[in-house]
């Protein structure tokens, strides 16, 4: 039987790295989960519970885990090459630059900053309590970016600084691993029956929660769930009908965009007392079938607003949206306008629901029966096609009058024979030509996006590059930048993206572009659709003129 090892991720992008090491260890049974400081301690506890033999994790989470569990636990220590990709990543922000964290962290900075004479400077934390009240007073000394662990970059995220994780490498989990492996000798491996017991649970209850006396979780098994559903009153409002009724009791809750089932019931072992609950998930409810997204929890990337253009369109957006003024985002596809409608809403729901509702689905009758209890904001796309629908006019009246922020988004000037009786305030997107000044900080935030999801190699890109992108730019969106340099980290090996590795990209691009009439006929046919959409910058009415479709043909003809 194979020593079970459980990984503790501070944050996601290292699972990705553990899961390219995990084979060359056949010999451990590993698992990983993502979770930081006492949410990592919490999951090493359940794992522990769950049968796990050895926990591994890094920095201040792997110290709190040796506190809440009783199995050994091997901490992941920084390399000097994670330090190296780091630092240098940092120190090509245009702006002041803070490492903070822990000693173990700082000490090997400090160093690496001297060696190499970076534009850094080191702060050293005790606790995690201290972490708060120094970002804020560096704040207030004009730093705007923070380089550190988990929680020093969420904290700084959260308080509006722009936070750089110091990531760990293939060379630190494969070490930590080996570490595991001289363990795991010492670990007894009697533990079938229990391995078997634990297996027939589950296998008859896919989706099982025990809770203690106190509601704290003893085991957990959600099969259908990427996390545990329940709320605080969820769970208050089954225990209190289990505590009147003295029976299994059932509730059903709306989740999202499904129905959740919990059936609950009491039970004693060694005169402890606890509940176990069974879940079921439902099926979508309809709404989600008729181009209507509901967004919980948004998290967007920093918008980027160097340019003239994008300061004014954001200036003017804030202060008609403070006025609760609906808003008509004029734009080509990809400019965007969907974009800016999420950071408006990361900025100022205050933790209410976003709506995406294409107009072009939604049935009749069906937009008033929508829930706007927890709404806060809506957007509203393809609404040229019911311009004289006065079920239209009524929904958008009813989210003004509950001031519910409302974007009607765009690519057209409005019809000015729309008929419904609402003003409306145009704001024209800027094209990624009219925004020059954004093309840098825009590659550089890209590079840092893929750096932390991918642990690519490119940490900036030459000038003569950035040159090579400035003088395509009147042909891009944003959308195709953004993909231009995802494929240039991915391909690149040295720190920096280089002309030639640019220069491929786009030669390689222009190849594609050039349209191949093979396949079957309605291959050949979505062939020139893509084509004749991206001669129009993806202009979808022109493209439609161009083909003599109307637009609702065309896009239900690229949808299929």
């Amino acid at each position: 039987m194979r020593t079970r090892v459980h990984i503790i991720a501070p944050y996601e992008s290292m699972t990705t790295i553990i899961q390219e090491c995990i084979p060359r260890f056949p010999q451990l049974s590993i698992q990983c989960d993502v979770g930081d400081l006492a949410k990592g301690a919490e999951l090493a506890s359940q794992a522990e519970r769950n049968g796990a033999e050895i926990i591994i994790s890094r920095g201040g989470t792997a110290q709190l885990i040796k506190e809440a569990v009783t199995i050994p636990v091997i901490d992941v220590q920084l390399s000097g090459y994670d330090m190296i990709r780091s630092l240098t990543l940092a120190s090509q922000f245009n702006g002041k630059t803070a490492i903070v964290g822990f000693s173990n962290i700082t000490s090997g900075a400090q160093s690496i900053i001297d060696l190499m004479d970076l534009p850094l400077k080191v702060y050293t934390i005790r606790s995690s309590e201290d972490v708060a009240r120094l970002l804020l007073e560096l704040k207030a000394s004009g730093y705007r970016q923070i380089v550190g662990d988990v929680i020093t970059v969420d904290t700084a995220r959260t308080y509006g600084l722009e936070g750089l994780l110091i990531q760990s490498g293939k060379e630190a989990i494969l070490r930590a691993l080996e570490d595991a492996q001289l363990v795991f000798r010492y670990l007894s491996k009697n533990q079938a029956i229990s391995v078997i017991l634990n297996n027939l649970v589950t296998q008859e209850h896919p989706n099982l929660l025990i809770l203690d006396e106190r509601n704290d979780i003893v085991f957990e098994n959600l099969t259908d769930f990427e996390q545990n559903p329940l709320t605080d009153n969820y769970i208050h409002l089954i225990n209190t009908n289990l505590e009147f009724e003295q029976s299994q009791v059932q509730h059903m809750f709306m989740v999202d965009d499904y129905q959740l089932t919990v059936t609950a019931h009491e039970t004693t072992l060694n005169n402890k007392g606890y509940k176990v609950y069974t879940l079921e998930k439902g099926q979508p409810y309809q709404f989600a079938q008729f181009g209507i997204t509901t967004y919980t929890d948004i998290t967007t990337e920093p918008i980027v607003a160097e340019s003239p253009a994008m300061q004014v369109m954001l200036k003017n957006i804030q202060a008609l949206y403070e006025n609760h003024e609906p808003v008509y985002l004029l734009g080509h596809a990809d400019s965007g306008k969907s974009f800016l409608v999420k950071h408006m809403h990361q900025m100022y729901s205050s933790g209410g629901l976003l709506l995406q509702i294409d107009l072009s689905q939604v049935p009749a009758g069906h937009l008033h029966k929508i829930p706007l209890s927890k709404v806060r904001n809506v957007e509203l796309n393809h609404i040229e096609q019911r311009l004289h629908d006065e079920e239209v006019t009524s929904f958008i009246q009813t989210c003004l009058n509950r001031q519910i922020g409302v974007f009607i988004l765009g690519e057209e000037p409005l019809n000015p024979y729309w008929t419904l009786d609402i003003e409306l305030s145009t704001m024209m997107m800027p094209s990624l030509a009219d925004r020059l000044e954004d093309l840098a900080p825009l590659i550089q935030q890209f590079l840092t996006d893929y750096y932390h999801k991918y642990g690519t190699a490119a940490v900036k890109i030459k000038e003569d590059a950035l040159q090579l992108i400035r003088e395509q730019v009147p042909q891009m969106t944003v959308s195709q930048l953004k993909h231009l340099i995802k494929q240039a980290a991915l391909n690149e090996q040295d720190y920096v993206i280089s002309t030639d590795t640019l220069s491929r990209l786009l030669h390689q691009q222009s190849a594609t572009n050039t349209m191949r009439l093979n396949g079957t006929l309605k291959e050949i046919e979505k062939e020139i659709i893509q084509h004749v959409l991206q001669e129009e910058n993806n202009n979808q009415s022109k493209a439609a003129d161009r083909l003599g479709i109307n637009r609702a043909t065309l896009w239900r003809k690229l949808k299929e």
